[in-house]
Parts: C-alpha cells; sequence; structure tokens
C-alpha cells in the first residue's frame, strides 16, 4: 500500500511526496490506521524504522481536519521526549509533514534562554514537543496551558525511564484532559515500561516490530579485533578510504572524545564532537555541520546514540564498545535508517572483549568478525600520517582512568 492510497490530506500527501515517503515502513503501516480511527496506541519497534512519522502523519491529518472544521486555538498534542536533539528531531519531522497544513508545531527544551520560546508559544502552538524540565518551567510560569490538549505522546519511552523521567510522566497526565488519545513508542519493553504503558493508556492496539535480531536488518555490523593503542590508525584509515561518506564515531566518554579529534587532527582530518561536556549551541552547531556534509566526521558519547536521526550516516564506528549491551543497537542505528543500507564497524581491543560477549548475548548470536591479515593491520599502523609518539602518554592516562574507575566500582 502507498500513502497516495490512505485517506490522508491532500496537503499531507503533497509533503510526504516532496520528502520521497512512497510506501510506509511496517510501524507506520501498522500505526497510522489505529491512530487515525482514535484509539490509543502501545507500539515497541527498534531505532531507524520510522515511529516518529508512523504518529506524526495520522495526528497532523487529524489536528489539520479539526482546524478546518473551527476548533478553537490552543496546545492539542504534546510529544515529551527524553532530550534536547530529539525535540528538535522531532519538532522537523512535524514540520515537514505538516509543512502545507494549518497545523503548528513548536519544540522547548532548557540550556537555552527562554524568551524567545515564550514569545513563539504566545504567537499560538498546535503541536508542542518538549522535554520535562523546560515545560514544567513554563507551565509553572503559566504560559503552557493543557486543557486542550487532544493527544499525549511518549516517543522513546524506555530511554525516559532509564533517565528518571517516570515521575514527570506522571507529573504531566495530571495537567492533562482525561479524554485524550495516547501514544506510547518505544525502541524496547519490559515489566516496568508495560505497567507505564497501561496504566497511562485505555485499551491500546499493542504493536510489536521486533525481529529476532534487534539490529535493523539494513545494517551490516561487524567487529574488528583491534589494539587499544592502534584503533586511530584504523578509524584514520576508515575515513581517508572513504572521503566523501559520513562517519558516526562513538567513543567512551568525553575526554576520550576530545582525544580522538586531537588524534584525528594531527593526520589532517577535520572533526568535530559533541557530548555532555559541550553546552548546547556547541552541540546543535556540530550537528547541523555533520547533517549538512560541511564536516563528515562526528564523534560522540552515548548522549547522541538514542533517537537521533541524521540523514545519510554511512559508517558507525564503535570506537571503544559502549559499557551497556543495550547500547549497542542505539548507536548502530544511526545508520541504515528507513531504507538506506548502512555499515557498523566495532573496535575491540582485548580488555573490551568480555564487554563484547555481553553485547553478543544481548543480540542473541554473534556479531560477524571482519578478519584483518597481519601484514593488513601493520601496513595500516605504518602507513599512518601521524609520526608523534605523544599519544602513547595520553592511552597511558585513558588506561589509568579506567582502572581508578574499575576501583570505585
Amino acid at each position: 500500500m502507498k500513502f497516495e492510497q490512505y485517506s490522508i490530506s491532500p496537503d499531507i500527501k503533497k509533503s510526504l511526496s516532496k520528502l520521497n515517503f512512497i510506501r510506509p515502513t511496517d510501524i507506520q503501516y501498522k500505526s497510522i490506521s489505529p491512530i487515525l480511527k482514535g484509539e490509543d496506541v502501545l507500539a515497541i519497534a527498534q531505532t531507524g524504522t520510522g515511529k516518529t512519522a508512523a504518529f506524526a502523519i495520522p495526528v497532523i491529518h487529524l489536528l489539520h481536519s479539526r482546524k478546518i472544521a473551527g476548533r478553537p486555538d490552543g496546545i492539542k498534542c504534546v510529544v515529551m521526549v527524553p532530550t534536547r536533539e530529539l525535540a528538535l528531531q522531532i519538532t522537523e519531522v512535524f514540520q515537514q509533514i505538516g509543512k502545507h497544513t494549518r497545523v503548528k508545531t513548536f519544540c522547548v527544551f532548557g540550556g537555552v534562554e527562554q524568551d524567545p520560546q515564550i514569545a513563539r508559544l504566545e504567537k499560538g502552538v498546535d503541536i508542542l514537543v518538549a522535554t520535562p524540565g523546560r515545560m514544567f518551567d513554563l507551565v509553572s510560569q503559566g504560559y503552557i496551558h493543557f486543557n486542550r490538549v487532544e493527544f499525549l505522546i511518549l516517543d522513546e519511552a524506555d530511554h525516559m525511564l532509564d533517565l528518571g523521567f517516570i515521575e514527570d510522566i506522571r507529573d504531566l497526565v495530571r495537567f492533562l484532559p482525561k479524554s485524550r488519545q495516547t501514544l506510547f513508542f518505544s525502541a524496547t519493553i519490559d515489566e516496568k515500561i508495560k505497567t507505564l504503558a497501561y496504566s497511562l493508556t485505555r485499551k491500546p492496539i499493542r504493536i510489536q516490530i521486533s525481529p529476532k535480531n534487534p539490529v535493523a536488518k539494513n545494517v551490516d555490523h561487524s567487529v574488528a579485533f583491534i589494539g587499544m593503542d592502534d584503533k586511530r590508525f584504523f578509524l584514520e584509515r576508515i575515513v581517508t578510504e572513504n572521503p566523501d561518506k559520513k562517519i558516526l564515531v562513538f567513543v567512551r566518554t568525553k575526554v576520550r572524545a576530545e582525544r580522538v579529534k586531537k588524534a584525528m587532527e594531527r593526520v589532517g582530518i577535520k572533526s568535530e564532537t559533541i557530548h555532555g561536556g559541550k553546552d548546547q549551541e556547541q552541540r546543535f552547531e556540530a550537528l547541523d555541520e555533520f547533517k549538512s556534509g560541511e564536516m563528515k566526521l562526528l564523534i560522540a558519547t552515548d548522549v547522541s546514540a538514542r533517537g537521533i536521526d541524521i540523514p545519510g550516516v554511512h559508517f558507525v564506528i564503535n570506537y571503544d564498545l559502549p559499557e551497556q549491551p543495550e547500547n549497542y543497537v542505539h548507536r548502530v542505528g544511526r545508520t541504515g535508517r528507513g531504507n538506506e543500507r548502512g555499515f557498523a564497524v566495532s573496535f575491540c581491543s582485548e580488555e573490551e572483549k568480555p564487554v563484547l560477549e555481553e553485547i553478543e548475548t544481548y543480540l542473541d548470536g554473534k556479531i560477524k568478525v571482519l578478519e584483518i591479515g597481519k601484514s593488513d593491520y601493520q601496513e595500516t599502523v605504518d602507513f599512518s600520517s601521524d609520526h608523534n609518539d605523544d599519544w602513547r602518554s595520553l592511552l597511558k592516562e585513558e588506561a589509568d582512568e579506567l582502572q581508578k574507575k574499575k576501583k570505585r566500582k
């Protein structure tokens, strides 16, 4: 079935056509119809499957139709998300799909001045995408009112619970009309998420897109066994052999991110970092440069692993394996989005092998090993453009830091 065949506004179909959305993904196919019928939905689908459009398309259609019919103004839909980056991304999707409709979408989040957000809210908003902190600040100041809300959408619900937002979710529900439609979207489900979902929804339609392998089928993922001291040489090689490709690199800590960036600078490779040590404006600038293709290499901590949709990421490199096995799925899900093909390579050192075993247990299967011959391995190291040995002292510092962390545990 094509989007053209759906009973949705021609204005939305026009936007979908411009976005090259021809056929719905599985989660979109199973979610759009029940949402249009007014059902509450509990949807579980892995990252990269098109969850945002699955709820944006029907909600925009319903709100657009009701605005034409002369419904009163006010916030009609609240989308609650765990991070600022995700708030911006979801807002962009709503704005793209609703471009030719009467529906206005805006997002609020902390870390920036609130006055411009207040000014925009006062002009009128139909769909509010928000992180909990700034949203409740503006509610307490009287700038946000929820008395006309018809839709509550919780996206990346599992991540919100991981970050301790469960009480914020319950607080929000106290402000909302009881006669609302609730859409609950999550990448994973467990008893805690299930209990929360059923406490917020009324006889929800449960939709689960969960293939045996939690890694998206469009992602070719593998692991390469590389010494901790040699990882930078192999990253350099991948970047130089793929000069036109977007490459997203994940590391363990913000200190590590900056060190890898400096290592790339020494061999003439431009990169940028995104992590919790950067202020919001710096993070937005780095993401914008990467999204536009102006800068091809982005080095990130797990702050960027959840829900961020960056078009055209060809490679994800796990420079360091993630400490939490489920973060492996979220990291590699940054490539192979929608119908695109993507590649993910994990660099695994000897000391990281126990972490690899945990990831494979979580995946319920072995990750394909990328075999590197001895001569090819040595050539990669020998032909690096970096002949500065200062990195050895930096790596020793990193090892000492890791040892201290283990002792604290």
